[in-house]
């Protein structure tokens, strides 16, 4: 495992596994998190030998959101300098939404404030059954950010966002597990394990193509259906063309398991 000041890397096979590592302040949100996170994203990207990654807290809670300590002192600046420390946030959020290999949050004890929009950015949840989610902003007289209200709009009706926001209540795993947020539950202290699991299932899978289905399903629930139709075609049309894709129809064909893994080995010796 390296280390550096706040985020560990450590690695499974072809799974990637980054933890936010910040105990002391339940894996509160720091500016220096903004950076390292979104540089191991990108490492991870671009590792031929990453097929999917982990991201966790260290400890027993996966992150409390924000560092009121550093927002307390934001008041101090001007409006524009607020904005510019926010994009920081913001940009962290869209490098966990748009990297091309999935991304898998592995939750335990809790993700409040802009931790949820940390969870919610990965492609895929697993959570421990009694962790909870929380909005949180308006219990200190802030309102949401990190894309909170984006990511929950997409499985919860208004009503019921707005009663989140508004409230700041907890809502349990289970619940957003009934509601479609997560993908599985776990017990107590198992959320990580199961997320490499699910992480190792998808990694051996085709880097090309799983990219591009990351893509449509992150914008199938704003598209129109001739927009999806579209982006659609134009994949298809792609991936058609790709060694994934002669490799992948070659072993059904064959009857054997597909070897997309040799595919990535024998582009990296070549180049």
């Amino acid at each position: 495992m390296s280390e550096n000041k706040t985020v560990l890397i450590s690695q499974e096979g072809a799974v990637r596994i980054l933890t936010n590592s910040n105990p002391a302040a339940r894996n509160a949100i720091t500016p220096t998190l903004y950076a390292e996170l979104s540089a191991a994203l990108a490492d991870a990207q671009a590792d031929p030998e990453v097929g999917a990654i982990v991201f966790t807290g260290a400890g027993d809670f996966f992150s409390s959101g924000g560092d009121l300590n550093l927002l307390a002192k934001r008041r101090e600046l001007p409006a524009s300098e607020r904005r510019e420390k926010l994009e920081g946030l913001n940009n962290l959020i869209r490098a966990i939404r748009d990297c091309g290999k999935p991304v898998i949050a592995a939750v335990e004890g809790g993700a409040a404030g802009a931790g949820l929009s940390m969870a919610l950015a990965c492609d895929m949840l697993v959570s421990a059954r009694d962790a909870f989610f929380t909005v949180a902003y308006v219990k200190v007289g802030l309102t949401p950010d990190g894309g909170a209200t984006a990511f929950l709009s997409e499985f919860v009706s208004r009503q019921v966002l707005t009663e989140m926001c508004l409230t700041g209540d907890r809502m349990q795993a289970e619940r957003l597990h009934a509601l479609g947020a997560v993908n599985r539950l776990t017990d107590k202290g198992a959320a990580l394990a199961e997320a490499i699991a699910l992480a190792a299932k998808v990694a051996g899978g085709p880097q090309r193509a799983s990219a591009r289905i990351k893509t449509l399903c992150r914008q199938a629930h704003r598209a129109t259906l001739e927009e999806q139709l579209e982006a659609e075609a134009v994949y298809m049309v792609e991936s058609q063309a790709d060694a994934e894709a002669a490799e992948g129809i070659g072993a059904f064909l064959g009857k054997r398991k597909a070897d997309f893994a040799a595919l990535r080995r024998q582009k990296q010796g070549a180049s």
